[in-house]
């Protein structure tokens, strides 16, 4: 008899599906037991089906009639901001935990390589964004060894690994990604932007952080910018840093003025990344949906390994 939780995913798209193919291969905390779409041509409705995992298209409510559900401990939702409120009331209600990778931020924000034993006891907890997993650790990084003033974040991804889901959800990206960006990543204010790159062939994922914290030693940040990105690559393994980081140093002579915050003296900290996915679903392009849904099932696990602790303490 298996001892691992079990586990729905409510959204049938790119990102549902790359998430059950994901604890399908690799999981050895979760199981999952039902995959929900909306729409009964779905890829990912076939794919589960092919993968002997139940399906529906009925949406929540077609999850809520099937036999699993009562077993079911955990949900994720990979839909969209404006359906997750109903989902999140409809799971909490019957004591299911819901995993939103959706930017609607009901629950509290986890950053796996951040603030991941955090909020995991609550019933809802959000992912973010797919450049906010990207870029808040390198934020954070920074912002522990000098405050961060302003961080400014731009995710570029492949047009093709971005969904319907993920395109409905842009104005909410930024939003979500920036509030973030100074709850989790520790920055006074923080700023996010996404560029759906149509280029032929697709691009890999593509991340730039910049920060502007208060004078610091260089090799300090540098050593802690490794560190954070060794702790990424321990569950998404295409995660790099795409050349050295860089600074510039603003002096009284030659002051930052950034609109809505100030004049500033500091330190200016460039970083460029790369997200390769690991193609469970889409190509290796794909590295937005990949550090996401493998912030996901990080997430997920530690809920499932928290909750087992505490039955058996």
């Amino acid at each position: 008899m298996s001892t691992k939780a079990k586990v729905a995913i409510i959204g049938s798209g790119n990102i549902g599906t790359d998430l059950m193919i994901k604890i399908l291969r690799t999981s050895q905390e979760l199981e999952i037991v039902a995959m929900v779409g909306v729409d009964p041509e779905s890829d990912g409705l076939a794919r589960a089906k092919r993968m002997g995992v139940a399906t529906t298209h009925e949406g929540i409510n077609g999850l809520v009639a099937m036999p699993e559900w009562e077993d079911i401990a955990i949900v994720f939702d990979a839909t969209s901001a404006s359906a997750h409120a109903t989902h999140s009331k409809i799971c909490n209600e019957a004591g299911k935990v819901i995993v939103d990778l959706t930017p609607a931020a009901i629950g509290p924000f986890i950053v796996p390589a951040v603030n991941g034993e955090s909020n995991i006891d609550q019933p809802n907890v959000n992912m973010v964004t797919c450049g906010g997993q990207a870029t808040i650790p390198i934020v954070y990084a920074v912002s522990r060894v000098a405050p961060v003033h302003y961080a400014e974040i731009i995710a570029s991804i492949s047009s093709k690994s971005a969904g319907p889901g993920t395109r409905a959800n842009i104005d909410e990206f930024t939003e979500t990604t920036s509030q973030a960006i100074e709850q989790v990543g520790g920055a006074k204010k923080g700023k996010a932007i996404i560029v759906l790159n149509p280029a032929e062939p697709p691009m890999i994922m593509r991340d730039t952080v910049l920060t502007f914290s208060e004078d610091a030693n260089e090799d300090d940040i540098v050593a802690s910018i490794n560190e954070m990105v060794k702790e990424v690559q321990s569950y998404v393994p295409g995660y790099r840093l795409k050349q050295t980081v860089q600074f510039e140093r603003y002096t009284e002579q030659n002051p930052l003025h950034i609109p809505d915050i100030g004049t500033l003296t500091g330190l200016k900290t460039s970083v460029f990344l790369e997200v390769e996915g690991a193609a469970h679903y889409l190509p290796s392009y794909a590295g937005n949906l990949d550090i996401m849904t493998s912030a996901a099932l990080k997430t997920a696990e530690k809920i499932v390994v928290a909750r087992q602790a505490q039955v058996g303490a």
